[in-house]
């Protein structure tokens, strides 16, 4: 229900209705390049706003940048520290009476983890926090055999 009754629609235009629609900003300061208060600038925009989005989209691109060096570095570490952890285990349990399975998991563990650290390093987080969690439960497999 738009208010309107049947004889407004049989009518066409009414003038008045037209001047109502018109946006406020097409008036006659529509190719004022200069504006109201003098802050627009040659393309029109705001300067006062697009020096703001610059300063947000700088710190936005700061943080996410410090955000992925950060993960990269975390991966990287948590993947040479796990494998250090695999490889001492592994050389452990060789020497102990272990059966060969806990040994050979715990090498390949640190294996895997070794992996997830390269990858970590070189910026594929995703994958290398992956393959850090299977390194470990294979890591946890020779663990359970022992």
């Amino acid at each position: 229900m738009s208010g309107r009754t049947d004889s407004d629609i049989d009518t066409g235009a009414d003038p008045a209705i037209a001047e109502a629609e018109e946006p406020a900003n097409a008036s006659d300061d529509a190719d004022d390049t200069d504006g109201a208060d003098g802050a627009c600038g040659a393309d029109g925009a705001d300067d006062a706003d697009s020096a703001y989005d610059v300063d947000v989209d700088g710190a936005d691109d700061a943080d996410g940048i410090s955000e992925a060096r950060r993960a990269r570095w975390t991966a990287a570490g948590t993947g040479a520290l796990l494998t250090l952890a695999g490889l001492a285990a592994a050389l452990l349990r060789l020497t102990g009476s272990a059966a060969a399975l806990v040994p050979a998991a715990y090498a390949l563990g640190a294996a895997v983890c070794a992996l997830a650290a390269f990858l970590g390093f070189h910026g594929r987080t995703r994958r290398a926090l992956w393959l850090l969690i299977a390194g470990t439960m294979i890591m946890a497999f020779g663990d359970q055999s022992d």
